[in-house]
């Protein structure tokens, strides 16, 4: 998920303004992640949509995923992936293929709920950005600016729903000009779910082929 950082103000007055609102976004940020950790469980039916105007993209697609624990169960662009706490499994009903491999905590690249909305964390310098009011709703916006050189994003603008403090979409532009924005349609919380939800049960797909990666 990539953004623009924009203008500069008096110098010494600048300064001092973005001290305090790299403070501000942070501490929102916070916030956040607390309200994340405080459920039993989460279901989210979002919206996803990469444009790219050099190249001539512009794809939308919906998905919805659920998450308790370190578990999830993600369905998006036709493929399913479900994360049982140790093998994540990744379904492909076009191909009826199934792969399947372990997960390893230490990777940084390995997703976990954890990681999904609380990714803004570490990693990013912060910055106050613009408020919007959405379908009567206020969405505060956090920008952040990848630490890293090598990251491919430019910036990270980050919507935050004022009254809930939940996430309400997340946009990332790339240095090479494309922009990609997840925009939640839906967020359930403490849901009942099945205790076989974040299981994969082999018997649901008899004619798929296994792969198994290790």
């Amino acid at each position: 998920m990539k953004r623009i950082l924009s203008v500069v103000f008096v110098l010494f007055i600048g300064l001092s303004m973005q001290a305090q609102d790299a403070k501000k976004a942070k501490e929102l940020l916070d916030q956040v992640s607390a309200k994340v950790k405080s459920y039993n469980n989460i279901v989210i039916d979002f919206k996803y949509s990469l444009s790219n105007p050099k190249e001539k993209i512009n794809q939308e697609s919906n998905g919805n995923v659920a998450l308790q624990g370190n578990l999830y169960h993600l369905n998006f662009m036709g493929v399913t992936k479900i994360f049982d706490g140790k093998k994540v499994y990744t379904i492909v009903p076009e191909d009826e293929e199934i792969t399947v491999e372990n997960f390893d905590p230490k990777d940084d690249k390995a997703i976990t709920p954890n990681k999904m909305l609380t990714f803004f964390n570490t990693g990013y310098k912060y910055a106050w950005d613009e408020l919007q009011n959405v379908k009567g709703r206020k969405i505060q916006y956090v920008k952040l600016i990848p630490n890293s050189t090598k990251d491919t994003r430019k910036e990270i603008l980050v919507g935050i729903d004022t009254q809930t403090k939940h996430i309400y979409n997340v946009i990332e532009v790339g240095k090479n000009g494309s922009k990609t924005t997840l925009t939640v349609n839906s967020f359930k919380t403490n849901q009942p779910l099945s205790k076989n939800h974040f299981t994969f049960t082999k018997s649901k797909y008899p004619n798929y082929y296994i792969n198994k990666l290790d």
